[in-house]
């Protein structure tokens, strides 16, 4: 368990570093990497950490994708809260290095409905996305394991597609650790709640539907 917690935590701080990292130099230098290489940067290194620590720890990085395997029966209810936690700090780790970094950032990729879409909006929004996300991952998995090289690409690209599209408006988080540390550092939380909430229900969804499918066999 030792060596999943650590998978977790060094694959969440890589994964944050790298995404909120690409949308805080975008931020600090006026736009150089462009929303469309921040969509990348997000699509990438989920793959690359997908590759690395899928294997050892079933590469979630994600709380609402933890808790989507532990209702699918394919995780230990009694192990969700370590992965949680391991998950937290790691993001929590990535964003303080990149508040050492960039001082003068007012966000450091924190997530947020744009201006003109409510917060309902974007509850819905992150809902439908984690969902896409979560109904991905499931059907590429076994186990708690993910399984090589299709479904790093497929899980990726399904990032890096929804950050493409949807990042504009929300930010695409689909996940509760990636909206949570840069929202408490940089103090940006009127719209926490809905990063918190909309993402874990959308992943339980997605949960519902693999198992009217009939796929909620291990």
């Amino acid at each position: 368990m030792k060596r999943k917690l650590l998978a977790e935590l060094i694959g969440t701080f890589t994964m944050v570093f790298c995404g909120c990292g690409a949308m805080t130099v975008d931020e600090v230098t006026g736009g150089s990497i462009t929303h469309v290489g921040v969509a990348i940067t997000w699509g990438l290194v989920v793959m690359a950490m997908i590759f690395a620590f899928g294997e050892i720890s079933g590469a979630h990085f994600n709380p609402a994708v933890t808790i989507g395997f532990a209702y699918a029966k394919k995780f230990e209810w009694k192990h969700v809260p370590k992965f949680i936690s391991a998950q937290i700090i790691g993001a929590f780790l990535a964003i303080a290095v990149l508040w050492m970094l960039f001082p003068e950032s007012q966000s450091y990729g924190h997530t947020y409905a744009a201006n003109g879409f409510e917060q309902y909006q974007a509850f819905i929004m992150e809902f439908f996305l984690t969902f896409f996300l979560m109904i991905t991952i499931i059907n590429v998995s076994t186990g708690s394991k993910e399984i090589g090289t299709m479904a790093a690409i497929a899980v990726g690209g399904v990032i890096l597609l929804e950050a493409m599209f949807a990042g504009p408006m929300t930010k695409a988080s689909m996940n509760p650790a990636r909206s949570i540390a840069p929202a408490v550092i940089s103090g940006n939380l009127s719209d926490l709640w809905l990063y918190i909430i909309s993402p874990i229900l959308g992943a339980l969804f997605a949960i519902v539907c693999y198992k009217g499918l009939g796929k909620n066999k291990i």
